[in-house]
């Protein structure tokens, strides 16, 4: 059966932010995919995230000279089958913009070209739906996985000129970097939560330089409205959290302006009308200890459009996420 997609993608490239080192989500490799959208079995869709961080601060947080206040935008490719009913693979395809501009002198650069493509492979370990004693319907899932990301951005050696300064303007992180992920989702009726955590393994690049290892964590709460069977909205609200330690030169040397951790609010919505899917999220940070202070992150911005390659399926209840 021939499948068409009409892909219609209207993205407002606008500088929202993002956080430091590998937790800013630059061009070396961090996701955050949030609520996927609620289709059971195989989608494919274009996602756009939006990205800003301030580097080269001063001892306390002032800008210098030095301040470079960098952009990091991507446009993504990113799809989920599903074999059986216990497996999913999942692939992530970027394209990065970077920008960056300097206080001294007005200096200012940009770098575009793909990123990091990553593989997700997630097997659900168990899934209940049951009626309660007072007639309410009850379900939850649990999900683990693991996957890889492929050094398929270009990782340029010349980028960091000092051992303590930060390694973050990249298109790819140079490496070949492992995930783990485990998702578990609960929900009453309409209102449900969803609970995740990752852990992505760094490895040293043929340049000697090494990202440090990252741990996500969230927690989301959700509502789902059904219009007349047709239309599923579902506002979601949470926290996240990432932290990892500093990056490392030659396997030994600390790269001082990098690691640190983050928290951040997370507001969302997610809208299904038939075969489509719409969804956007928004996270402001609450507190951040990034680069030794030395490093600020600001917004982050993400939206997408899906498409349903089954035709006819009625709109299901499953709700799953991730966070790599």
């Amino acid at each position: 059966m021939k499948i068409k997609l009409y892909i219609i993608v209207i993205l407002s490239f606008l500088p929202f932010g993002a956080k430091a080192c590998d937790i800013c989500g630059c061009g070396v490799g961090s996701y955050y995919l949030g609520i996927l959208p609620d289709f059971s079995d195989k989608f494919i869709g274009i996602r756009y995230q939006s990205k800003l961080l301030t580097t080269h601060l001063g001892p306390t947080g002032n800008r210098t000279p030095l301040t470079s206040d960098e952009t990091y935008r991507s446009i993504e490719v990113w799809g989920a089958w599903n074999f059986g009913s216990k497996w999913r693979v999942m692939a992530i395809v970027p394209y990065n913009f970077n920008t960056r501009e300097i206080e001294q002198g007005n200096v200012k650069g940009q770098k575009e070209g793909l990123g990091d493509v990553v593989a997700i492979l997630n097997y659900k370990l168990f899934e209940s739906r049951i009626t309660t004693g007072n007639a309410k319907f009850l379900a939850h899932s649990l999900w683990m996985g693991a996957g890889i990301k492929a050094p398929t951005g270009k990782y340029e050696d010349g980028e960091q000129v000092m051992p303590d300064s930060p390694n973050n303007f990249q298109l790819g992180s140079g490496s070949t970097d492992f995930l783990i992920n485990a998702a578990y989702d609960v929900r009453l009726m309409d209102f449900g939560v969803n609970v995740n955590a990752g852990y992505k393994l760094n490895t040293e690049n043929n340049y000697d330089y090494r990202y440090g290892n990252k741990f996500t964590g969230n927690v989301l709460a959700y509502y789902k409205f059904n219009i007349k069977d047709k239309i599923r909205i579902a506002p979601n609200v949470g926290v996240i959290y990432e932290t990892q330690p500093q990056d490392l030169l030659y396997n030994r040397y600390a790269v001082y302006q990098s690691g640190g951790n983050l928290l951040s609010n997370v507001l969302g919505i997610e809208i299904n009308v038939g075969q489509i899917s719409l969804g956007a999220n928004y996270q402001l940070p609450i507190s951040q200890n990034l680069a030794n202070d030395r490093a600020l992150a600001g917004n982050r911005l993400m939206t997408h459009i899906s498409f349903n390659l089954k035709r006819k399926e009625k709109i299901k209840d499953a709700v799953f996420s991730l966070n790599l």
